[in-house]
């Protein structure tokens, strides 16, 4: 069998970014708002604005970035209450309680999606809703719209992982009231690190402009439309700046991959999909099937261990480990970020069992989308005889 492959890498970049940084750095213009127009910063955003379907975009320095201005932008009370997943990463807590408000966590089910009745259950005195598409697993977005719709509740869309991923359709990051993407690496666009928010409403677009740091008239360098001058108009000097701007040097990585992304995108759910196939064929894992609205574009790959008790699930882990496949078991992963019982910096602690109990058997591992079929079937070789080491042959359903 061939050496496992590399799966830490993250993507290329393509080479005319690196012709973009080139002259850049002789210009030494690096600053978003230095040039009159046309910045390779507001150039992104009017791109991947047009890419989404969007009104508007705004680039800024991380997901994280754009989860709090959104929350800040909302104009929520202090202390307002907004509902988060239990299954999430730590950013997006953290997002909350910079924006002055409350988590509030919700079970998550065995499909890493918001499970509807606990989230209806606590919707009671609740402000805003962020809804986390945890490694790209999309969450039930009609009920949840509905349901937010009815109860007047402003949804934002932590769509970190989920660039290029469709729900009838419609983008992934379009349907709530805001969208936040995420540019780190070990996303389907690579920039190191960086973030973006879309949205369609004027008057959220210019408060998270303005507070991103585009002080004094900087604004006019987004060609606002009359909407969003209005908007602009009306909050200039009243909001605080908070500086989480994009630099010209990550626009200028990103804008040659916003043409890859098509490409990426069907390459990682077909790479996927093998996969997830491959891991099926056992009795002791299961890979959750998409919702059927859903179009994924994974990186990754999450599955779940069946009848393996907390011994066998960290030597499985070790023993795939050890041939050359990492393994992260959300919940036996020291001090994970994605385990909300590691959040202890939240304000009010609770308990989700059904949540807790998920992540203690489920798996995840990186499928970067160059990988080959070859190098695919190294990588569910690897799991599969690591667990039949451990629960002994693999075994088939029905067998």
């Amino acid at each position: 069998m061939m050496s496992p492959p590399n799966v830490h890498d993250a993507e290329p970049i393509p080479e005319a970014a690196r012709e973009a940084i080139d002259a850049l750095m002789r210009s030494g213009d690096l600053f978003r708002y230095t040039a009159p127009q046309d910045a390779p910063v507001s150039l992104l955003e009017a791109e991947f604005a047009e890419l989404l379907g969007s009104r508007y975009a705004l680039a800024v320095s991380s997901c994280s970035a754009a989860l709090f201005l959104s929350l800040k932008a909302l104009d929520l009370p202090r202390d307002a209450r907004v509902l988060i997943p239990g299954f999430t990463f730590a950013a997006v807590p953290s997002a909350v309680i910079h924006a002055d408000c409350i988590p509030v966590l919700c079970e998550v089910g065995e499909n890493y999606r918001v499970d509807f009745a606990d989230f209806a259950a606590k919707l009671d005195g609740v402000q805003a809703v962020i809804i986390s598409h945890m490694r790209g697993h999309t969450s039930d977005m009609d009920a949840i719209m509905a349901l937010c719709k009815a109860c007047d509740l402003p949804v934002i869309e932590d769509a970190a992982h989920s660039l290029g991923t469709t729900w009838r359709g419609s983008n992934i990051g379009t349907i709530g009231r805001v969208g936040c993407f995420s540019f780190q690496s070990y996303k389907m666009i690579n920039a190191g690190e960086g973030g973006i928010l879309v949205t369609d409403d004027a008057d959220l677009a210019a408060r998270a402009v303005i507070m991103s740091g585009a002080y004094e008239h900087a604004w006019k360098k987004h060609k606002p439309d009359a909407e969003l001058a209005a908007a602009f108009a009306t909050w200039q000097n009243r909001l605080p700046l908070y500086n989480l701007r994009m630099n010209n040097l990550s626009a200028a990585v990103i804008r040659p991959q916003l043409s890859e992304l098509a490409r990426r995108v069907r390459d990682g759910l077909a790479n996927h999909d093998y996969v997830a196939a491959r891991l099926n064929s056992s009795a002791n894992i299961e890979v959750p099937a998409p919702l059927e609205p859903e179009r994924r574009a994974p990186d990754s790959i999450q599955f779940n261990l069946r009848g393996l008790d907390e011994a066998e699930t960290r030597a499985f882990a070790a023993s795939a480990e050890a041939r050359g496949v990492k393994v992260q078991v959300f919940g036996l992963s020291r001090d994970n970020a994605r385990a909300f019982w590691n959040w202890q910096f939240l304000p009010e602690q609770v308990e989700l069992p059904q949540t807790r109990a998920m992540l203690m058997r489920a798996c995840d591992v990186r499928l970067p989308v160059r990988l080959t079929r070859e190098e695919l079937d190294v990588i569910a070789d690897i799991l599969l005889s690591a667990l039949a080491e451990v629960t002994g042959p693999v075994r088939a359903y029905g067998t």
